[in-house]
Parts: structure tokens; sequence; C-alpha cells
């Protein structure tokens, strides 16, 4: 499921008063209600300004959302986009089922955060809690008629809803590198996850030093990765069991969604390319250079007068290919000058200058 950045969705900074919360939510509400604005859209970003006020409009709720985004960054190196698919949740309803006056409506991110809260409050509670934050203070739209939580829920229902069965699996991302691919050998590491603080039993009415009072406790695992062949951007790696765990004992899989990063090859398909630099006395007399390569060292001839961009392909010096054999190596003259040149240096340089000149 996706992070839910509420700050922004009210237009508001992180440390923004309860009054500069209020005001900004008023004036989006207004803006946004289906019943004023016929816009496309209109309606999903009216449920989102709601649901983002009713987390930020809550001291309780605030505190354990701006707990949890602290330690959400400090685990997001590994995920890429921000996602809660890591995330383990499946205690704090414990068991409990939501109805759709009470519950509905609102985002999966926020069911996952704030599960136990809604719980405790009930059906009721949770409708009046909503009208007396904003029902009533909107003048001319007093009688917002859809404004209730509850009616855009997808109607109210006395009968309690069934929860539906939880995901289990995990998708990260994995960062690779070309001689990780190249090798395709085992690679270590660490996921991290989130689950309801053992210390407080997940009561973040309680101040507790380990979890901050959010009540959800950041646990980390190191595992040990095969690396396939052939393996591409893109490509997902299961790692079966690896996933989150319910109640039940039943557990889910780890997905890793390759990407690679290279701070020395770009990668294109099976196809390498990198730079080779040279001397501008080099690209004009030509060179020999000796180039690494993820299949060893090898010497190569740059040309005379070659310019910067000029492509050199090194065939069968790339990655391996499924069906056999390797992609290509592609090498991009790069003309660089150095930042030392001596007195006698710049003096030929200047020569060379105005013998271009005549």
């Amino acid at each position: 499921m996706k992070y839910k950045d509420y700050y922004e969705i009210l237009g508001v900074k992180k440390e923004a008063s309860e009054a500069e919360i209020k005001s900004a939510y008023r004036k989006l509400a207004r803006k946004y209600h289906p019943d004023v604005n016929k816009e496309k859209g209109a309606e999903e970003k009216f449920k989102d300004i709601n649901e983002a006020y009713e987390v930020l409009g809550d001291k309780q709720k605030r505190q354990r959302y701006d707990s949890l985004g602290s330690s959400w960054q400090n685990g997001a190196e590994f995920t890429g986009s921000p996602n809660f698919g890591n995330f383990d949740f499946s205690n704090f309803s414990s068991g409990a089922s939501y109805s759709q006056g009470g519950f509905g409506g609102f985002s999966d991110f926020f069911s996952a955060i704030f599960g136990d809260l809604m719980n405790k409050q009930g059906q009721g509670g949770f409708s009046q809690a909503f009208s007396s934050n904003a029902g009533g203070n909107f003048g001319g739209f007093s009688n917002m008629g859809g404004f209730e939580r509850a009616n855009y829920g997808g109607g109210a229902s006395s009968k309690r809803a069934q929860k539906p069965a939880e995901n289990l699996d995990i998708t990260q991302n994995i960062i690779l590198s070309v001689n990780d691919i190249f090798i395709s050998g085992t690679k270590g590491i660490t996921i991290n996850d989130f689950r309801k603080c053992p210390y407080c039993n997940g009561n973040s009415r309680t101040f507790c030093s380990h979890c901050a009072g959010s009540g959800i406790e950041k646990t980390s695992k190191h595992l040990t990765v095969n690396i396939p062949k052939f393996c591409k951007e893109g490509q997902k790696i299961r790692l079966k069991g690896e996933g989150k765990q319910d109640t039940y004992g039943n557990k889910g899989d780890l997905y890793l969604v390759v990407k690679i990063q290279d701070s020395t090859y770009e990668v294109i398909g099976t196809d390498l390319s990198k730079e080779v630099e040279i001397t501008p006395a080099e690209a004009a007399l030509g060179t020999k250079k000796e180039v690494v390569t993820v299949h060893g060292n090898f010497n190569i001839t740059i040309p005379p007068k070659s310019s910067s961009g000029l492509n050199l392909r090194m065939k069968g010096l790339g990655l391996p290919k499924k069906e056999g054999g390797f992609g290509d190596l592609h090498l991009k003259v790069k003309i660089v000058i150095s930042k030392n040149l001596s007195q006698e240096q710049l003096a030929l340089y200047k020569k060379l200058l105005e013998l271009d000149r005549k």
C-alpha cells in the first residue's frame, strides 16, 4: 500500500499548529466537496482531505503518524518508492472487523495504522467524532450531506463488514551492481519491518521508551539472497516464506524487485557502456589504453583525430545472454584536460591556438 503524506495533502508544514491545520482543511473541503465541485477526481481528493484531517486534527493520531513517519524514513532506503508492503500491522486490529458506517471510505494505509484506535471508538463514536470536528463549522455548508465520512464510505450499514484476508507478501527493491549480475553469486540484504510493540503491547496511550509512544516497534532481518543468472532490471526474485506472518502462523513471500545502479557502467539490456578518458594530445595523435571490464583488462587502440563521443564497440564483453554468449561493451571517448598543466604545456596550447586561428 502507498505511504500517504497527510501534511502534503492539506498543504501545511509538519510543524503547523492545530489552527493552521483546521483552516487549511476547511478551505480545501469547501473547494473539493462533491456537492460543489463536479470535476473529475474531486470526490477522491475530498476523501483524502477528510482522511488527512482525521489524523492531523487528532493529537493522538497525529503523534502516532509522526512517530511512524520518522521510522519509515529510516527504513525507506531499500524500498525505492514509499509503500507499506513491508509493514505488519495485523495485530493492531485484534481480529476486529469494521462497519462501513464506522470505518469505510478510508484507505488501507489509514486502516493499517489506526485500526486499533477506530475499533475502540466504535461505529457511533467515529461518526460522531467526525461531525463534531467538521460538520457544523462550514457556514453555508452546515448541511453538507455526504460530507460525513460515514456517507462517503460506500453507504452506512448496521451489519459489520467482514475483514478481508490480509496480504502477507512483501515487495521491496534490491539494488544490484553490474558485478553482482555478472557474477550471479549471493548478496546480503536487510529487511526492515514494523510490528506491535511487545513492551507496551501496542498501547499508544502509554509512553514507552522502546516505541516512543507510537505502539509500533521497528525490526530488522538480515538475509542472504542468491542472485539468479541473466538477471535484468525490473525482474522479481522470490524468497518463499520470508514475508509477513499473521497470528495463525501463515507466512507470505518476499519479492525483491531488481534495480541496477552502477557508478561505472550504463546497462542497456545485456550491453554495457562506459567512458574512456583521453587527453587532447592523445585524441589528436591516437594512443593505446588499458580498459577494465567485467571480463578482465584489455588493451584498446584509440585512432588519431578522435573526438569526444566516439563509440568503440568491444564485442562479447557485456553481460551474459540467456540464449548463450555475451552482450557488447561500448566505450565512449571523452577528452579531458588536466587541471595541473605546467607552464610548458600552457605555452604549447597557446601556440596551437595561434595556429588554429591562422
